[in-house]
């Protein structure tokens, strides 16, 4: 997210760019019609000229120490008692992904990841996603 640049974002297809990510490379995410318009509001009132959010001098991205105090803040806002940290961003966007019922191959794309046994760290089982499994004696 720090190292988004305006032009990274092609809301026509709805994809976000990530560029340089894991393994230096570029992969592409998809954002949805509700986060487009939040980054069209959030550009019209910051006018950002170089990364998509900048810090307090013009040119210069937001920094991740600034960033995890924004989190922190929002999850106690929130109400949210574990600790929280971007890293944990990433593991929940995955965790939902995976209780949403995305495939494992494609949320292995998502994350960048070149093996699925990375992406199973990310993916817990979770007691949501097991209340979903069926027994096959529901079929009789």
């Amino acid at each position: 997210m720090l190292n988004l640049k305006i032009g990274d974002v092609n809301s026509k297809r709805h994809m976000l760019i990530i560029r340089n990510a894991k393994g230096y490379k570029d992969r592409q995410v998809p954002i949805s019609d509700k986060t487009i318009e939040m980054l069209r509001e959030y550009y019209k009132m910051y006018r950002p000229n170089v990364w998509l959010f900048e810090g307090q001098k013009s040119r210069e991205r937001y920094s991740e120490k600034s960033l995890a105090k924004v989190l922190k803040h929002a999850a106690n806002k929130a109400n949210i008692r574990i600790p929280v940290t971007l890293r944990w961003l990433r593991y929940s966007y995955a965790t939902h992904l995976l209780e949403s019922g995305a495939d494992l191959r494609y949320i292995q794309a998502l994350l960048g990841h070149r093996g699925s046994k990375t992406t199973e760290i990310y993916t817990h089982v979770s007691q949501k996603c097991l209340q979903k499994i069926k027994s096959s004696f529901d079929y009789l």
